[in-house]
């Protein structure tokens, strides 16, 4: 007990604190002090190398750290607020081969073990690889004993790799150790987790290094000059900042596509000074009309003023402080060109300061509409074709805060998948200054009212059975979809074999905390042979009248087990359930069923945690790892995610059949699961893609809330058998989804293809 409790984070922060040597940290290369107020430990990093040297300062034997195991406990605030991969060298004259990866994100206390094998005079910590600016808010290091650093390390692992109960077992039999797993060789697994675990390239990184190889690709294949589209860019005004205002102007300016008219309309301001930039530019440029009202209106009405002098096809939405890099127009007017039928297109933005510093890219999915329900997701740029901005019948009054998420669910209520179109490239930059929506959500909070009426203005319009609340955050929502009054029945199929705790477990969850009533449960044996799990058979089956038992005497195969249990099925929705899942929130069923019945509606996947509350599954993104991962892996289950969307309802192109509820009509449109080739993985990700394949749209919900003790029931691919089976299942999903693997519409191209922490590879 003494062990476990050592190690919960109060008290390893209190052994670090007490274990802690006294250091001088000096700055060794590409590293200036920030002289701030009451702050003492803040660096400016000028190059892509910063170094610091880490010296003992307590009088010990030749003032060297001795050999042994060592705690390195850090806080570091980044003013960019990215994740960094810091490295830490043991050994200066080996270089990287004693080099440990510490990866950090700022404000977040990290915790790093790392070995000494012979005594060293000092330590450098380069804390990160691009120029920025930072406090070292702190920075220990604690020499602890082995038995310590092996349970830390343990428990780690435990986390990292789902085995907290058989972690001893997984180790022996990986390494094909007698006796146990030895340090060195957890150590070895340890440093894994920092290797190709959550890591992410900074921001100005990608900025600097990839982001001009895509402008390049586009200037070389395509030439927007030579196109005859124009645009007609709509920028409404009010008191602007001059500087601001004439950094906005001149970004239009500056486009390398020269089809434009700028079209402002400014709305009665009263500072003198950006009356003047207006009327300069006007006065310079015959393609910038100005129209200057008399009388405030607010900025629906002087949107709707400046859409009525536009003159071109494209109308391109910009507001008075932010600014578009010099690609934009180009980069649309291929999208154009590569497709004439859409009717509206928008790319990815990040937010800008004062001095014009990059950061918090937004690299948007596709056209998301459940998601654009959730919360503006979409925001700028974003290109309309002017027609459609007209039939609609532009800006609606009232709504303020709100407009263009407004104008947006308008827009779109008409259009098909095929007519939005989605660019993943930074088209826009979003000027985060004070009291901005850009720089805080709750900034403006009537936005939230405003968002929830304009939500509920499109649902009362175009579906009529759902209402909308706020959601865990400002400017997000949750619609509630009404269930009928007489409820469908639901088929809840559990496969199982032996496995009397967990079952137990699940049955017990599912009866004490469903809400929704009409259900059945349909438990699979796969040849149980435990007299527990069968007496708990005997127990269900004459207790519970909606409780019904098939048996499957063949061997295992996922697919087919699931296919034969829902031809069994009586309800009209049936719910795959892995036996290893626990019921948390009574809501979950109707949360899940609730969507499930929306016409247009595929799949629909729930939120699991890991017993420790962190992110088992919240939707799966393709191409991860090769085939699929799991979205938000690892993360806290109250964290907010990529933009909020760990908290938001979403479209996903698939998600886990470990708790996968559909229409039974649907699962037998598309065939069912793959039983021929997909025998025990993937069988859940091809059925959602064959779903989306015939038109409807798979969705996750993070209201509905379950533990997934996952691995406990079937184990891991650990065998020559299980490895050269789950090959072949990775070769056929490639074969029949490689262009759906490599471009998941519900996720981003720029975005990590390794990790699933929606970070940069």
């Amino acid at each position: 007990m003494f062990l476990l409790k050592i190690l919960k984070p109060a008290n390893l922060k209190r052994l670090a604190y007490r274990l802690a040597k006294k250091l001088i940290i000096v700055p060794h290369n590409q590293l200036e002090k920030v002289t701030l107020k009451n702050i003492d430990s803040s660096w400016l990093s000028t190059g892509e190398d910063p170094q610091f040297i880490i010296h003992p300062a307590r009088r010990f034997p030749k003032r060297r750290f001795n050999k042994g195991w060592y705690l390195l406990r850090i806080k570091i605030n980044e003013v960019n607020h990215q994740t960094h991969v810091a490295k830490l060298y043991s050994n200066l004259q080996k270089g990287e081969l004693t080099c440990v990866d510490v990866p950090w994100h700022s404000t977040k206390f990290v915790n790093r073990l790392f070995y000494l094998d012979k005594p060293n005079a000092m330590l450098r910590f380069d804390p990160c690889e691009t120029e920025t600016e930072f406090t070292m808010n702190s920075f220990m290091v604690s020499k602890v004993p082995s038995f310590i650093a092996m349970r830390y390390m343990k428990q780690q692992l435990a986390v990292h790799l789902n085995h907290v109960d058989n972690l001893e077992k997984y180790l022996s039999a990986h390494f094909k150790l007698n006796g146990g797993a030895r340090i060195d060789t957890v150590y070895e697994e340890y440093n894994k987790i920092f290797s190709s675990g959550v890591i992410e390239k900074s921001y100005p990184f990608w900025v600097k290094h990839d982001e001009p190889l895509a402008i390049q690709e586009m200037q070389q294949s395509f030439n927007s000059e030579q196109s005859d589209v124009a645009y007609s860019i709509v920028l409404p005004t009010y008191n602007t900042d001059p500087i601001y205002l004439k950094e906005c102007i001149d970004s239009v300016i500056n486009q390398t596509h020269s089809k434009w008219e700028l079209c402002i309309v400014d709305d009665a301001s009263t500072n003198s000074q950006t009356i003047d930039v207006l009327k300069s530019y006007q006065e310079k440029y015959s393609n910038i009309k100005v129209k200057f009202l008399k009388q405030n209106g607010h900025i629906s009405k002087s949107s709707n003023e400046a859409l009525g002098m536009v003159s071109n096809d494209y109308v391109l939405l910009l507001d008075h402080d932010d600014t578009l890099p010099q690609h934009t127009l180009s980069f649309f007017t291929q999208a154009i060109s590569d497709n004439p039928k859409a009717e509206m297109f928008y790319g990815d933005e990040d937010k800008i300061d004062e001095h014009g510093n990059r950061r918090q890219p937004h690299f948007k999915p596709d056209w998301n509409l459940d998601l654009l329900l959730s919360q503006n997701y979409i925001c700028h740029p974003v290109v309309y074709k002017t027609s459609l901005l007209k039939e609609i019948g532009g800006f609606r009054l009232g709504v303020e805060g709100a407009q263009d998420h407004d104008l947006l669910l308008r827009a779109t209520a008409s259009l098909s998948r095929e007519q939005i179109v989605h660019l993943p490239y930074i088209l826009y930059h979003w000027r985060v200054i004070e009291n901005s929506t850009a720089s805080d959500a709750s900034a403006k909070p009537y936005t939230t009212d405003a968002g929830i009426e304009a939500i509920n203005n499109f649902i009362s319009e175009y579906h009529k059975d759902a209402r909308v609340e706020m959601g865990t955050y400002p400017n997000t929502y949750k619609v509630n979809w009404r269930l009928p009054k007489a409820l469908p029945l639901v088929s809840l199929i559990i496969p199982t074999r032996d496995g009397y705790d967990i079952l137990k477990q699940c049955l017990e969850s599912i009866y004490l905390r469903t809400s929704y009533s009409n259900i059945e449960i349909i438990v699979v044996d796969n040849q149980t042979t435990c007299p527990k799990t069968l007496s708990l058979f005997s127990e269900y089956s004459n207790e519970k009248d909606n409780f019904r038992l098939l048996k499957w005497n063949k061997p295992f195969n996922y697919s087919a087990i699931n296919n034969f249990a829902v031809s069994q099925a009586r309800g009209e929705v049936v719910g795959l359930i892995n036996n290893d899942i626990e019921v948390i929130n009574r809501e979950w069923l109707s949360e899940m069923v609730s969507h499930a019945l929306r016409t247009e509606i595929g799949c629909v996947g729930a939120k699991l945690y890991y017993p420790n509350n962190t992110i088992q599954h919240a939707g799966v993104i393709l191409g991860i790892g090769g085939v699929a991962g799991h979205s938000h892996k690892y993360f806290h289950r109250s964290e907010p995610g990529y933009f909020t969307r760990l908290q938001l309802v979403q479209n996903m192109s698939a998600v886990t059949g470990a708790c996968l509820v559909v229409r039974k009509s649907i699962f037998e449109e598309v065939g069912g699961l793959n039983e021929r080739d997909l025998t025990v993985a993937f069988n859940d990700v091809d059925f959602c893609l064959k779903v989306h394949a015939a038109g409807y749209r798979n969705l996750f919900t993070p209201w509905a809330e379950l533990y997934h003790h996952e691995s406990i029931s079937r184990g891991e691919e650990d065998t020559p058998e299980k490895i050269s089976r789950f090959n072949k299942e990775c070769d056929y999903m490639k074969e029949t989804w490689g262009d759906l693997l490599n471009a998941d519409p519900a996720y981003n191209q720029n975005l990590s293809s390794t990790h699933e922490n929606f970070g940069l590879d």
